[in-house]
């Protein structure tokens, strides 16, 4: 059976906070020095405590070093870990970790990853995190990491670079593509090494994994915040591999009464166009019993204000709502059925290796019976449908 780590983020995600988790949930301190140990460099401590972040018990970790205001290029970095005597699959993500964050600095900066030099994350505190999390994933045994929204705060902070926003924009390019929640803590909940780590060893994001957890670890962050500073980690197996996929989408909604019906058409088209999963609209009631239309649109989150954007200038409405939901779908794939008739695209989905349905593309049908007037369309539907099962048996 698998083993399953679960990283909750709801107060965020930094690198002491990760290798908290890992020693809280019971990764010891001396194995962790020892995995350290074969970088083959000194000047730094790894010292731990137990704290409590509003009445949560937590470990905090403090990585003390002797180095002030040093800076590396990502070839030095890559040259320490590659020259040092960790397992290689270690070596391989640690590096990994920090070229996605070498990536993410450039382009902030407009150069090239050989130009860029770390300031922060390029100092041995920072090689201490992302090196000690990656072997204590390992020393845990973890198969698979499952990785909640990102809990981002707001506001400025300070850097080498002068008065920056919060999340700094490092931690944007990392978490693009990532489900995140945005809050209106004045605080960096998530920092670049805590993004780069999670979003990079993440093998899901979003909805929690479907598992029995036997360890709970906490790590503490740095700050006293009105909510409880930890990174909370569930460690489980999974009895059996789920027979669906789950991610976690956007659903916009808007109430409209007053709108042309003719404008539907361009509106769905518009919101197609710009990524939306699904569009559709529902009959209500509103107020003054005046007859109304719920505008509902499915989308990935990271293209929310983009359709929101849509919806505000191609409707009537003044305002839209939107909630994240997790949801769970079928696994799909598509392929060409070759027929007597011609080619038609089909949508399989599966539960596990079960097929629930197989569902011939209704306009490649269409076009067929078009072309071949003397057969009905259902007819070349069902023929497509007996190919295909023949195909997938």
């Amino acid at each position: 059976m698998s083993k399953i780590a679960y990283f909750e983020c709801f107060s965020g995600a930094s690198g002491n906070m990760i290798l908290g988790t890992l020693l809280d949930a019971g990764l010891s301190l001396e194995s962790l020095q020892e995995e350290l140990a074969k970088l083959n460099i000194s000047g730094f401590e790894v010292q731990t405590s137990r704290v409590v972040k509003q009445g949560i018990s937590a470990m905090y970790v403090n990585v003390v070093t002797e180095e002030t205001n040093v800076h590396r290029h990502l070839r030095q970095i890559i040259e320490i870990i590659e020259n040092s005597s960790l397992a290689q699959q270690v070596k391989d993500d640690s590096i990994r970790i920090f070229s996605r964050l070498a990536e993410a600095e450039a382009a902030v900066h407009n150069t090239t990853i050989e130009h860029i030099h770390f300031h922060e994350v390029g100092a041995l505190d920072a090689i201490v995190d992302i090196v000690g999390a990656v072997a204590g994933l390992r020393k845990l045994g973890i198969d698979m990491i499952h990785v909640s929204p990102f809990s981002l705060g707001t506001g400025f902070t300070m850097c080498a670079h002068g008065k920056i926003p919060i999340p700094v924009p490092a931690t944007v390019g990392l978490l693009k593509g990532k489900p995140v929640r945005h809050t209106d803590i004045e605080a960096e909940l998530v920092t670049p090494t805590g993004a780069a780590i999670l979003s990079t060893l993440g093998d899901h994001f979003g909805a929690p994994p479907e598992i029995s957890f036997n360890t709970i670890g906490y790590g503490a962050g740095t700050r006293e915040l009105p909510i409880p500073n930890v990174l909370r980690l569930q460690i489980g197996e999974a009895s059996e591999q789920p027979v669906y996929e789950t991610d976690t989408i956007t659903v916009l909604e808007a109430n409209i009464d007053d709108m042309n019906p003719q404008f539907y058409d361009y509106l769905f088209e518009r919101l197609y166009q710009g990524g939306a999963l699904e569009v559709y609209t529902t009959a209500v009631m509103m107020k003054k019993n005046r007859p109304g239309t719920l505008l509902s649109v499915l989308a990935p989150s990271a293209i929310r204000d983009a359709l929101i954007h849509i919806i505000l200038k191609e409707t009537t409405t003044i305002g839209v709502r939107w909630q994240d939901m997790p949801r769970a779908k079928a696994k799909r794939e598509f392929l060409t059925v070759e027929t007597e008739y011609g080619p038609v695209s089909v949508k399989v989905s599966r539960l596990g290796e079960q097929i629930i349905t197989l569902q011939p593309e209704y306009d490649d049908c269409k076009r067929l019976a078009q072309e071949h007037p003397g057969v009905a369309l259902k007819q070349i539907y069902q023929a497509v449908c007996e190919q295909g099962r023949a195909v997938l048996q």
